[in-house]
């Protein structure tokens, strides 16, 4: 399947600082989505840039948006997907208003996330941290596997809510107890921590259920500290990401969908 001639421009919006990580992220996860959608058009947007050297997403769709002209009135002048993997109720609302003030007509999509293929990018980085097994159906262990997974987040709520249902696929697939937390909450990781101690849980480990440029610097190791437990790295460019961008993409356009692969909850 390839892009329909003529269809709106992916506005990839990357939230938080911008900086050269969250750049070199961004375009592994766009190079990701042209590779699943060919022929896509694709531009990067940076909800809290000020600067030129990371270009601003009110006026990269401004300019999507121009060099669109009517191509076609019955469709957005852009489709602009938030790089969050759950509702982050702050970068949500600074990514809405820039795409409200640039006056694009361009149109928001959902996040990322609850989705099966972020129980899967979740599990690979804690596999990759030597925090759980690689596969449930190889007989082997790994020594420092946790027990027990504190399943971060941050944006409140609803952010938590999306986090713990990818939290359940996650303990589907690893057979071990999840909790989901929010790192912006004050005491939330090491209640969940101390929550899955007293359930009998007795080796923890931190996940981070987040791609990454949406987190402070720093945050993610005092939550571990904070928890007591060691921590898996941030999903990043997970290949699955930029599978769910060109979903997200599609959805709102009415584009038929490839079938996504990690469905299913444990291998």
């Amino acid at each position: 399947m390839t892009a329909p001639d003529g269809a709106p421009a992916l506005v990839l919006a990357v939230p938080g600082v911008p900086s050269d990580t969250s750049r070199r992220l961004a375009e592994e996860v766009i190079s990701i989505a042209r590779s699943e959608l060919p022929g896509l058009d694709a531009w990067i947007g940076y909800a809290e840039s000020r600067d030129e050297e990371f270009p601003p997403l009110q006026e990269v769709l401004a300019r999507a948006a121009a060099e669109r002209g009517d191509a076609a009135a019955d469709q957005p002048a852009a489709v602009v997907v938030p790089l969050l993997a759950g509702p982050d109720s702050s970068q949500l609302r600074i990514i809405r208003q820039a795409v409200l003030a640039s006056g694009s007509g361009a149109e928001l999509t959902d996040v990322l996330g609850p989705h099966p293929l972020l129980a899967e990018a979740v599990h690979v980085r804690l596999s990759e941290a030597g925090l759980a097994r690689a596969d449930r159906a190889r007989l082997f262990t790994v020594a420092t596997a946790a027990d027990g997974i504190v399943l971060a987040t941050v944006g409140g709520d609803e952010a938590v809510q999306a986090a713990g249902i990818t939290g359940m696929l996650l303990s589907a697939r690893l057979a071990v107890p999840v909790l989901a937390a929010a790192l912006d909450e004050a005491g939330a990781i090491a209640g969940a921590a101390r929550q899955l101690l007293e359930s009998g849980s007795t080796q923890l480990a931190l996940a981070p259920c987040l791609i990454g440029p949406e987190i402070s610097e720093g945050l993610l190791a005092a939550a571990a500290e904070e928890a007591g437990c060691p921590a898996a790295e941030p999903l990043g460019a997970y290949p699955g990401l930029g599978k769910l961008v060109v979903a997200a993409y599609s959805a709102k356009l009415g584009l038929p969908q490839r079938p996504q692969e990690g469905a299913s909850p444990a291998r």
